[in-house]
């Protein structure tokens, strides 16, 4: 989680107490096709989200934005050349769900991160709001052999990185269970054991060299500051399971020559230490506000082994499919958790009407999409944005949203208050944007949602 769970629960209760209204406003439907591209990973941030922000309150009543009056204030903005023709628009009230303007939000795109949303609704769904992910050693089957067993649980932090808020698992404490465990036997031999996934460790429609710049690591269920080489580079190591197995024979018997190899834990084996993350709720918000591909990846997996499926790429495509489709939702198609593969499909509409949904407060388990979200010129993913030069820009303060950038897309899905107090569901996304002009496009999307923020839009 971002900045402690106390501001991202007085978040939250701000954001329900404005879907406060009703209404009902037809779309105005803008029609304009985006054609197909390619993509490449959006860089997720190491570092955490620089601090959370409430929205202001509520205006005493609230009124629901015109077609006609949403059309002035993002017409403009509709126009500019750096989205001109590219760009799918869904802009819901968030109190009824109810369309209020649309520009081929029906046509599939192709989500880049915004698609996290969609696994964060997945697996808030079908896993217990209790649930955490374990790690543990299990005696081996000789004396003085280990075997570090993988959860799922890729913040699992090393010696070096700092205490966070929600505290996460972490490795020296389960090095001390172990030597505890073990009194005066020393650890000679390290086994890890990374069973519990399948398949393939790099995502259907990813480019390699998504590991290479270090925006995912390859994808397992044994990983150490998510694979990450030091706590706070973009650098992952290449065999994440077999560098956390040398993290913890360094833990365990500092100075001495302890092999690390692959292997299963022995069926019936004593357990010599375990520690668990934070659970699912905090994970969900934990992955949203910093974009974490490897964080997205293992909860995909989390509801594949939920819903009786492999814990593997394809498993988990089809396990997010079950779930969205057992919830209503329709027109979203993922390859993957995170967003990165370019065979992931979702309308606009689709994630604009899932933001209303969580919004609405009627159903509780989804509150950590919308405290998850990254608040805009304050932390997460929009932390530098929204901002002119040392001050507060349009929208800061008042947009919480997911990004989303590949390759020829530039996207941004969440929830904006208007001047007048509305609270507003939306996905933005410029499909087919030209080599270079990523940031050209993602400032107009920035002042599009901004724009809304400025207006009553009535």
């Amino acid at each position: 989680m971002t900045t402690g769970t106390s501001k991202r629960g007085a978040v939250l209760a701000v954001l329900t107490a404005l879907t406060l209204g009703s209404g009902v406003t037809a779309a105005v439907t803008l029609d304009s096709g985006p054609p197909p591209v390619t993509a490449a990973p959006e860089p997720s941030p190491t570092g955490p989200p620089v601090r959370s922000a409430l929205l202001p309150a509520p205006a005493a009543t609230s009124p629901v934005p015109t077609a006609a009056g949403l059309g002035t204030a993002v017409g403009a903005v509709l126009t500019d050349p750096a989205l001109a023709g590219r760009l799918s628009v869904s802009i819901v009230d968030a109190s009824t769900g109810e369309p209020l303007l649309e520009r081929t939000a029906r046509t599939p795109v192709i989500p880049a991160s915004t698609a996290k949303i969609a696994t964060a609704v997945a697996a808030l769904t079908a896993l217990p709001a209790d649930q955490r992910l374990t790690t543990q050693v299990i005696a081996g089957a000789v004396p003085g052999e280990v075997v570090l067993v993988g959860g799922g649980d890729p913040t699992l932090a090393g010696a070096a990185a700092q205490p966070e808020s929600p505290e996460l698992a972490r490795l020296p404490e389960l090095a001390a269970q172990v030597r505890s465990a073990m009194g005066a036997t020393v650890v000679t031999r390290v086994l890890v054991d990374e069973s519990l996934y399948s398949g393939e460790r790099i995502g259907p429609g990813w480019k390699p060299g998504y590991l290479t710049e270090g925006s995912v690591a390859a994808v397992g269920p044994l990983m150490v500051d998510g694979g990450r080489v030091r706590p706070g580079m973009s650098r992952r190591h290449g065999d994440p399971a077999l560098a956390a197995g040398k993290d913890l024979a360094t833990l365990v018997s500092p100075g001495a020559a302890v092999t690390v190899e692959r292997g299963v834990a022995p069926l019936g084996a004593a357990q010599l230490g375990a520690v668990t993350s934070p659970p699912v709720p905090q994970l969900v918000e934990r992955m949203l506000s910093r974009s974490d591909n490897n964080l997205a990846e293992a909860l995909a997996r989390q509801v594949a082994i939920a819903r009786g499926q492999p814990a593997s790429f394809a498993g988990a495509a089809v396990a997010l499919g079950q779930v969205l489709a057992e919830v209503g939702v329709d027109g979203v198609s993922l390859a993957d958790g995170s967003g990165l593969s370019r065979l992931n499909q979702i309308q606009p509409a689709a994630l604009s009407r899932l933001l209303a949904r969580a919004a609405s407060g009627t159903e509780p388990r989804l509150a950590p999409v919308l405290s998850g979200l990254p608040v805009g010129g304050f932390d997460g993913t929009l932390a530098d944005r929204y901002r002119v030069g040392k001050g507060a820009g349009p929208g800061a303060g008042a947009v919480r949203a997911k990004t989303g950038t590949l390759e020829g897309v530039i996207a941004l899905a969440g929830l904006v208050q208007t001047a007048d107090g509305r609270l507003l569901a939306f996905d933005l996304t410029a499909d087919g944007v030209p080599p270079g002009a990523l940031g050209g496009a993602e400032k107009a999307l920035d002042r599009l949602a901004g724009s809304l923020a400025a207006c009553g839009c009535r």
